[in-house]
C-alpha cells in the first residue's frame, strides 16, 4: 500500500481542542426544541431479562453522568437523560462487566483516535441509544480537498488519467455492500448495548482494536470445527481453552481515513464514524481480512467469486462473533444455477411460524430477501434487514416490523408477509427454532460443498 500523508490534507483536524469543547457556544433554538417523539417501537432488548436500574446509585455514577452531561447541549442532555430513564445508560452485561455509562465516559474523557473527536463519537452514540433506526449504509462522499489523496490510495498513485477518472466516478457514486453488517450494527446496538459501546469505545481508541470473548460452540458444536472456521476466516484469535477464544476485531487500515473524514465532514443520512468503523469490522471478519473500505470491496474466497457484500453464512459466521451466541442461517429459497429462483425449502407457514415463534423468544431476526433484477436477466438481487417485530392487521395477515440500513428512514418500516415471506431467502434463526423440524448441519460447510460442485459443473461445461 502507498503511503499518502492526509494530515497534510487535515483528515486528523479534530472539530475541537478541550479548549473548544469548554467554551462551546450555546445551542441554537432549533436545538433548543423540544425533542421529536421516540420512535414507537423499539426492539424488545431494551426490556430483557437483565436488571435495569433508571437510577445513578454510587457517587462514581452521577460524577460521570455530570460530566457527560457538561459538554452536551439541550438536546444531547435529553438524550442522555432519556438513556438513564430507559435504563440502558446503566447495563453493564458487556465482556468486562463496564457498563454503557462507563464506555460513553470514556470515549469523552479518554485518548481518542488523531483524527476522532471523543465529544462527536458521544453525540453519535446517543443519536443510537434515542434511535438506533439511524444506523445506516449509506455511503459518504469524499470532499474535494481529499479526493486526489484518496484516488492515490486506491489507484496505488496511477497515473493514468482513465484510470484515475474511473476511480473519482467510482467514488461520486459509490453505494455500499455492507447490509448484512448494518444489520448486525442494529442487532447488537438493540440487544447489547453495554457490549456494542464497549466495542466502539475500542474502535475509536488509537489502538483501533478491541478484543472479544466468544465460546466455541457459538460457531460450531465441534470445537475442532469451530478452529478451523477460525483459522479459514483469517480472525486473529488465541485459544484460552477448549470452550473459549479470544478474538481480535479491527476495522481495515483504510476505514480510519473515511472516520477521520466523517468526524467533519458527515452529511445528513451518511454513515456515522461509528457506521464505518463497524461496519468496516465485521466485513474484515466475514471476507478473511480482505475488505477495503474506500473502494468497499473484497477479495473472492474459497465460497464465493463476488468481491461485494458478504454472503450468507459469512453473516452468519459474523453474528456468531460479534453476539456470541448460535445464530443458523436457514435457506428457504432454492436458486438454480443460473441465479434464478427455482422453489422453497419449506411451505409458507413453515416459514411464518418459525419467524413468529424466534420475535416471540425476543430475538430479531437478520434476513436476506430477494426479487427479479430486470437489469440482470431477471437473476435474483438481495439485501440484507433484520425483522425486529410483527403485529397482525384487522384482516388476520402478519404485518411484519423491520429495519432496513438502506432505506434512507430513521424510522422502522413494515412489511406484509405476503410480500416477505416468499422473498425470503435466508433468515438467522436461533439454534433451538432452527433445529426444531430439520437437522440442519453447518451452513459453512454447506456452502463450501455447493460453491465446489459449481465450480466443478463449469469446468465439466468448458470444451
Amino acid at each position: 500500500m502507498v503511503s499518502v500523508n492526509f494530515q497534510n490534507v487535515k483528515v486528523y483536524q479534530t472539530s475541537g481542542t478541550a479548549d473548544k469543547i469548554q467554551t462551546a457556544p450555546s445551542s441554537s433554538p432549533a436545538e433548543q426544541s423540544k425533542l421529536p417523539p421516540a420512535p414507537s417501537f423499539r426492539a424488545e432488548g431494551y426490556q430483557d431479562a437483565i436488571t435495569v436500574r433508571t437510577q445513578l446509585t454510587t457517587g462514581e455514577e452521577k460524577k460521570m453522568y455530570e460530566e457527560l452531561s457538561k459538554e452536551l447541549n439541550s438536546t444531547y442532555r435529553k438524550k442522555l437523560e432519556f438513556a438513564l430513564k430507559s435504563g440502558i445508560l446503566l447495563k453493564n452485561n458487556s465482556d468486562d462487566k463496564s457498563s454503557v455509562l462507563e464506555n460513553l465516559h470514556k470515549i469523552l474523557k479518554e485518548e481518542r483516535d488523531p483524527g476522532l473527536d471523543g465529544r462527536t463519537i458521544l453525540k453519535e452514540c446517543l443519536d443510537i441509544i434515542y434511535n438506533p433506526y439511524v444506523i445506516t449504509q449509506t455511503c459518504e462522499d469524499i470532499p474535494k480537498e481529499y479526493k486526489l489523496p484518496v484516488i492515490g490510495l486506491i489507484t496505488n498513485l496511477s497515473e493514468n488519467m482513465q484510470e484515475v477518472r474511473q476511480t473519482s466516478e467510482t467514488l461520486d457514486t459509490m453505494h455500499t455492500g455492507t447490509c448484512p453488517t448494518a444489520s448486525v450494527e442494529f442487532d447488537l446496538a438493540t440487544k447489547n448495548p453495554a457490549e456494542f459501546f464497549r466495542i466502539v469505545e475500542g474502535l475509536t481508541s488509537p489502538q483501533n482494536e478491541v478484543y472479544k470473548i466468544i465460546n466455541m460452540d457459538s460457531l460450531s458444536e465441534k470445537t475442532l470445527d469451530a478452529v478451523w472456521l477460525l483459522n479459514k476466516f483469517k480472525t486473529p484469535h488465541e485459544i484460552i481453552d477448549f470452550n473459549t477464544a479470544v478474538v481480535k476485531l479491527k476495522p481495515d487500515e483504510n476505514a480510519i481515513i473515511r472516520a477521520r473524514i466523517q468526524n467533519n465532514h458527515r452529511d445528513s443520512g451518511e454513515r456515522s464514524i461509528i457506521d464505518v468503523l463497524m461496519q468496516s469490522t465485521m466485513m474484515q471478519l466475514g471476507s478473511q481480512q480482505t475488505y477495503d473500505s474506500l473502494t468497499d470491496k473484497r477479495e473472492p474466497n474459497a465460497w464465493t467469486e463476488e468481491d461485494g457484500g458478504l454472503i450468507d453464512f459469512e453473516k452468519t459466521y459474523v453474528e456468531s462473533i460479534m453476539e456470541n451466541k448460535n445464530t443458523i442461517s436457514v435457506i428457504y429459497q432454492s436458486v438454480d444455477e443460473n441465479g434464478k429462483l427455482k422453489g422453497y425449502e419449506k411451505d409458507f407457514g413453515t416459514i411464518k411460524k418459525e419467524l413468529l415463534d424466534t420475535l416471540n423468544m425476543g430475538h430479531n431476526i437478520i434476513i436476506g430477501y430477494t426479487w427479479p433484477d430486470p437489469d440482470n436477466d431477471n437473476k435474483l438481487a438481495g439485501h440484507e434487514i433484520t425483522i425486529v417485530d410483527y403485529r397482525t392487521a384487522p384482516d388476520g395477515e402478519v404485518i411484519f416490523i423491520c429495519q432496513d440500513s438502506d432505506d434512507g428512514l430513521d424510522a422502522p418500516v413494515e412489511m406484509p408477509e405476503s410480500f416477505l415471506i416468499p422473498s425470503i431467502h435466508h433468515a438467522g434463526l436461533p439454534e433451538e427454532i432452527a433445529l426444531s423440524d430439520f437437522d440442519y448441519e453447518d451452513s459453512w460447510k454447506v456452502g463450501l460443498e455447493s460453491f465446489e460442485k459449481m465450480q466443478q459443473e463449469k469446468k465439466n461445461q468448458k470444451p
